[in-house]
């Protein structure tokens, strides 16, 4: 893998490992186009590349550089799903969009790695499968629900009892877990890279270093303002998840922004990693507090979960919970080096559903992928180019909401921190 060009980025074991950085520079003098994009994550560039490779004039402006923010810093995990299981969404949406959503979202592993072949993206993506695993009783009865709901909708996914998850994951920590073949992993800034590549090359104009300072509608189109130059476009699309700015109003206050970190050790000699994971799958459990981890391509186990709520870059000592953990699940690491820590912020909703929002004529909002934003955003950023291509006529498999502010949202910072204390205390109890 080689090592990526200069760039903005915080340091992290991707920004260390990542191949050259796209020639996105700062844009330096007024246009107009037909669609402008603010935001570039995955969503942003997953829809710009499908609006240039449908014709579409399209320009992107990202304050950083693409896959700056949590596209370029997660897990690295393609998990299927949303946080409810599929009768929940029926119940709550309705026959005809709920089955939409559950396909939608049960189906972006596949999208995501269809598109990864079919443009030759190079970012170590293998679809190996996701196993969301219990931590106890409590955990184990609401995988065995998932199981059941997922088999009746006809989705190839596999219930695992304890001998099963050991078989799979070479810890005893898990009674049960249930494993769905379409999920997998990726680096996940090269990803964001070869995103970004791909649009280029269909047509899509990408600048970096060009933060959207203001937008408003003059003379029947929005015009978007950066520092040095100005973009006039007939729609708009904003996809800044956790990254969102008082740019649109109330938006800020419609999420709550977490920061989640990962802790990567040094390659594992062969033998330890074959007994980690063998079969390489991704695996998040399903607790109060979600860790997660898999094992990269060049045996590093990458380990991670809510961290402090700042940012921290470096010294692994800050993640010390985490190494503690993983040497509980496999003793055979307590002497393992941990090389690589980083963190980033996800956009995490009060309904813990992404949400959709079209406050303006010509406008659309999308954010908050609640930390399966990898495949999730990928395939939604088709279907954002299709709706700004064909409107209200084109169908999206998500529901359209009002931007709702939270109550008390400046004291989210002791707010979530008072919650994963709690969370972390009903896991260890197992409750």
């Amino acid at each position: 893998m080689s090592v990526g060009s200069s760039s903005s980025l915080p340091p992290s074991l991707y920004a260390e490992t990542a191949h050259a950085l796209p020639v996105t520079p700062p844009l330096d003098g007024d246009r107009a186009v037909s669609v402008a994009i603010i935001g570039g994550g995955f969503a942003g560039l997953s829809a710009a590349l499908h609006l240039a490779q449908a014709g579409v004039d399209t320009c992107l402006l990202e304050a950083h550089e693409p896959g700056w923010g949590a596209s370029g810093r997660n897990g690295g995990q393609v998990n299927p799903g949303l946080k409810f299981n599929p009768d929940e969404l029926l119940t709550r949406f309705g026959e005809d969009l709920g089955r939409r959503m559950i396909a939608m979202a049960w189906g972006a592993p596949d999208f995501t790695f269809d598109l990864i072949r079919r443009l030759d993206i190079d970012c170590d993506a293998r679809q190996n499968g996701t196993l969301r695993a219990a931590t106890s009783a409590v955990t184990a009865e609401a995988v065995r629900t998932s199981a059941a709901q997922c088999a009746a909708h006809g989705m190839p996914t596999r219930l695992l009892d304890r001998d099963a998850v050991f078989a799979a994951t070479g810890t005893g920590r898990y009674p049960a877990a249930l494993l769905d073949p379409r999920g997998g992993d990726l680096h996940p800034l090269n990803y964001a890279r070869g995103l970004a590549k791909a649009a280029q090359a269909a047509g899509a104009k990408i600048h970096g270093g060009s933060r959207v300072i203001s937008a408003r509608r003059q003379n029947g189109k929005w015009k978007l303002q950066t520092k040095t130059a100005s973009v006039t476009a007939d729609k708009l699309l904003v996809v800044t998840n956790a990254y969102a700015d008082e740019l649109r109003p109330r938006l800020k206050q419609s999420l709550v922004p977490i920061f989640s970190s990962i802790v990567a050790t040094e390659p594992l000699p062969d033998s330890l990693a074959a007994r980690i994971l063998p079969q390489r799958p991704v695996l998040y459990e399903s607790g109060h507090i979600t860790v997660y981890y898999r094992i990269d391509s060049e045996n590093r186990l990458l380990m991670g979960g809510r961290g402090p709520q700042r940012s921290i870059m470096g010294p692994t000592g800050a993640l010390a919970y985490l190494q503690r953990y993983a040497a509980a699940l496999w003793p055979e690491l307590k002497d393992i080096r941990w090389t690589h820590a980083w963190n980033g912020q996800l956009a995490i909703t009060p309904d813990h559903l992404p949400h959709l929002h079209a406050p303006d004529e010509d406008v659309l909002i999308y954010l908050g992928c609640n930390g399966r934003g990898v495949a999730l955003a990928t395939a939604m950023g088709k279907q954002l180019a299709q709706r700004l291509i064909g409107g209200p006529s084109a169908s999206i498999d998500l529901p359209f909401t009002e931007i709702q502010p939270m109550r008390f949202h400046a004291f989210w910072p002791i707010g979530a921190h008072a919650a994963m204390l709690w969370g972390r205390m009903k896991d260890r109890l197992g409750i």
